[in-house]
């Protein structure tokens, strides 16, 4: 599976889980056939492995305000390692360099929360190959693979997530929430500012954001696919997610569910085609938009927020630098106006709705961008993108494609 996704261009990031093994007591079967107990492994885990006497009645965690019970106690009823032992260290790690060995470029490492940041820290100073010769984590073959934490925010508990960021990258849930009420209630001008009102989220160079992920899409921490009849607010969010310049974003792909615990449809004989999936499969990654925003994403790359307007609470428009420009319209009527901008003159693709075709033209909407400025009706619920990776330029003379490396 990597080497096909890597001779598509796709790298693979692995969710991993090193704070606890499985629940349940005796006489469990894995999907190898292996044979395991609550607190017993066979050759990998015994009883001295994991943590006991947390100080709660029943070893769960009772308080997420103290440290100790979500660091030690098990997270519903799931057996805890006990990271602060070397030979579980040193299991973790060579699981770790297990998965890189196959060709993995990245690790998500789930439940990151309850497991101290320097026991994460040790681990994976133990995976760099080079480990006997520098002095500092940061100069490790660690410095090729991409690490995001599961770190959640909550008010007034001790652990936040900004204590895992010597550690790589930080998923910022905070990040999450505030774009589904601002999506959720068509307030959306409240989030030019969303950065500098909160100082104590990750840095941008550490977060790891997104719209939704497999859990919080299940249980209303987030918008979801089931939003599109909230002013299309899933997908105008990961347009927003796409185009402002904080963090590293992830998009979700994922299938039709019913509860919190529903598995794969149609027994995982779904597909993606097109621009979208069938049977059961929504394949997120292929809508139009979102294909067109992973392109503006790049495009723009780090250039600057700059020329943010709101003429109403539920209607934006910003730039980035003179690279890109979006305009989002998240209100119950059409947005008819003409922009100004500093993108150069020229013939540009809204990459919302098409793209830039190879023989010339765009399969949607084209925009004329003239002494900086251009006309545009954005339809309710709805946004439009361009940049000068899907372009065409004047430059004094007939339209010139721009081309992006």
């Amino acid at each position: 599976m990597i080497q096909t996704c890597h001779k598509a261009g796709v790298g693979v990031i692995v969710d991993t889980i090193w704070n606890h093994m499985a629940a349940g007591n005796s006489g469990n079967t894995g999907v190898g056939g292996s044979v395991f107990s609550h607190y017993k492994y066979n050759g990998i885990y015994d009883y001295q492995d994991f943590h006991h006497d947390c100080g709660t009645s029943d070893g769960g965690i009772k308080d997420f305000k103290d440290r100790k019970q979500v660091q030690s106690c098990e997270l519903l009823g799931l057996a805890d390692l006990a990271t602060e032992k070397e030979n579980v260290r040193d299991r973790l790690a060579q699981y770790a360099k297990d998965l890189l060995s196959l060709g993995a470029d990245g690790l998500r490492l789930d439940a990151s929360k309850h497991i101290p940041s320097s026991d994460i820290s040790a681990i994976l100073f133990k995976i760099d190959q080079h480990s006997k010769l520098e002095e500092t984590r940061k100069a490790r073959i660690m410095e090729n693979v991409y690490i995001t934490q599961e770190v959640i925010y909550g008010d007034g508990e001790p652990i936040h997530p900004l204590e895992y960021t010597g550690n790589g990258g930080v998923q910022e849930f905070r990040f999450t929430r505030a774009v589904r009420d601002a999506f959720r209630y068509a307030n959306i001008a409240q989030l030019r500012n969303i950065i500098q009102n909160n100082q104590d989220w990750i840095p941008s160079e550490n977060a790891n954001i997104f719209v939704a992920n497999h859990d919080t899409e299940r249980e209303g921490g987030s918008l979801s696919y089931k939003s599109s009849g909230e002013r299309n607010s899933y997908a105008l969010a990961t347009i927003f997610l796409l185009s402002f310049p904080y963090g590293r974003p992830t998009v979700l792909s994922s299938y039709q569910f019913w509860d919190t615990d529903s598995g794969a449809p149609n027994k995982g004989e779904g597909s993606c085609k097109g621009s979208g999936g069938t049977n059961g499969y929504n394949c997120e990654h292929r809508w139009t938009a979102i294909v067109g925003m992973v392109g503006f994403h790049h495009s723009v790359q780090d250039t600057p927020l700059t020329d943010w307007m709101a003429v109403s609470p539920s209607q934006i428009s910003f730039q980035r630098g003179s690279s890109g420009f979006v305009a989002i319209n998240s209100a119950p009527q059409p947005w008819v106006t003409t922009f100004t901008t500093t993108l150069e003159d020229g013939l540009y693709c809204d990459v919302i709705r098409g793209a830039k075709l190879a023989g010339g033209g765009c399969s949607g909407p084209i925009y004329t961008v003239s002494a900086g400025t251009f006309s545009a009706t954005i339809p309710k619920e709805d946004a439009i993108a361009i940049h000068v990776g899907a372009a065409w330029i004047f430059k004094g003379g007939p339209a010139t494609q721009e081309t992006q490396s």
